[in-house]
């Protein structure tokens, strides 16, 4: 398993369910477009060895589906289905210099204006509205979560990947300590 978080695969969907008769799959994907899923391939399938490539894929309504090599039928299809899809990160498209992808930001720490640790980052939720940060925070045997909304310049002052921290503009009030 790669040990980095830039050699760790990354998560870009999930199968679903069985889609039809032919063994097709229903998929979820994390990519904006969603349909950008069907874009990386060669696909890393959870609790399977080596990669797979689509042999098919499409949009029937509101649905990504996919076709799998040697997945004919429903019955095939059961065996694959809530398993992340994931791909290596060299497959993910080259940022611009300060810009990162949410997954990045999971396991970063949070810390706040007065160097207060505020926790570290379990989730990235989209809520619509804007992106939520979501922070785990322990102490005292007891664990805390918060949720920080991502807007640069109003609550989040900076975002350092090399050093795996993120600063905030975020009160300490809601800590039980």
């Amino acid at each position: 398993m790669a040990s980095s978080p830039a050699e760790k695969p990354v998560v870009i969907g999930r199968i679903l369910g069985p889609w039809g008769v032919n063994g097709w799959l229903q998929v979820h994907s994390y990519t904006d477009p969603r349909e950008g899923i069907f874009a990386y391939t060669p696909w890393l399938i959870q609790d399977t060895d080596g990669s797979v490539q689509i042999k098919n894929h499409k949009v029937s309504g509101k649905r990504l589906v996919v076709q799998l090599p040697h997945v004919d039928t429903p019955e095939d299809a059961r065996a694959w289905v809530d398993r992340e899809i994931s791909v290596a990160r060299a497959q993910l498209p080259a940022l611009d210099d300060g810009a990162f992808y949410w997954h990045d930001l999971v396991g970063c720490r949070v810390v706040n204006r007065d160097h207060h640790d505020l926790g570290t980052v379990q989730a990235v939720l989209a809520t619509g509205a804007n992106d939520v940060l979501e922070i785990a925070h322990a102490a005292d045997g007891r664990s805390q979560s918060v949720l920080i909304p991502f807007v640069m310049d109003d609550y989040i002052d900076s975002v350092e990947l090399q050093a795996r921290v993120i600063m905030v503009n975020w009160p300490t009030d809601w800590l039980d300590e």
